[in-house]
């Protein structure tokens, strides 16, 4: 005859078995869900961080891009600018080239034409023309100059006559063979003058006759006694002629 443990079930024991696994799968359930919970947020802060750092090494580039692009179309701005201006500057120099070489053909016309207004020749439609054609020079810039009585100045007069006279204090344009002309400031034929300069010795005739006077001679007795008429003439008169003592 079987003895019965009191309070042993044989439904019982399984039953308990199966309540301890089940907890133990929940509580390994548990730990291995804590790990991916916890490290979510820090996964996400990390992976915006390098994204941030990533961003802004672009924009960097970007800028870096930009400043070198600008300062290419500044260069590039410049150069342009200083090209139109050497370009503007060279068009107007060929323009006054072209206008000089026009002009300088036609001085030898005005030239006839000063002429023939000096003798009185410049009569009728002649007149009408040449007076045309100084307006049109003078539009185009055409400048005479040249005056008797201005002093001398090589660089825009052309000495073709020399001479000396007393009224001048420097070398001065006297008489005007033949007008200059100019276009501005530069010179396309100089003035051709005759000159007179001062008189060589006219300064120093001019210090002699206007300087101080000169001191007298202290020969006053050597002139009475040349003559007779002072002391030592008187003296000697008298020993020639013989005294009364001498008688």
């Amino acid at each position: 005859m079987t003895e019965e443990t009191p309070g042993f079930d044989e439904h019982d024991e399984p039953a308990d078995v199966s309540d301890g696994a089940a907890s133990k799968k929940a509580a390994d359930a548990a730990d291995s869900a804590e790990p991916s919970t916890s490290e979510g947020p820090a996964g996400r802060a990390g992976d915006a961080s390098a994204q941030n750092v990533g961003l802004t090494a672009e924009l960097d580039q970007v800028r870096t891009a930009l400043a070198e692009r600008t300062a290419d179309l500044q260069r590039l701005q410049a150069e342009y600018q200083n090209y139109r201006r050497r370009v503007e500057r060279d068009r107007i120099a060929v323009k006054e080239v072209a206008v000089a070489n026009l002009l300088s053909e036609l001085l030898p016309v005005l030239d006839d034409i000063g002429r023939a207004r000096e003798h009185g020749e410049l009569l009728g439609g002649f007149k009408s023309v040449a007076e045309s054609l100084e307006t049109v020079a003078a539009k185009m810039g055409l400048q005479q100059f040249g005056k008797e009585g201005e002093p001398f100045d090589p660089t825009i007069h052309e000495a073709l006559m020399h001479s000396y006279a007393p009224d001048v204090t420097e070398t001065t344009c006297v008489a005007i063979l033949q007008p200059g002309y100019r276009i501005g400031e530069r010179t396309i034929r100089p003035a051709r003058v005759a000159v007179a300069e001062p008189q060589p010795g006219a300064q120093s005739v001019k210090d002699g006759v206007d300087g101080p006077e000169q001191p007298e001679d202290s020969a006053g007795d050597g002139a009475d006694t040349a003559d007779g008429t002072g002391e030592g003439g008187k003296d000697a008169k008298s020993k020639d002629s013989g005294g009364p003592d001498e008688g």
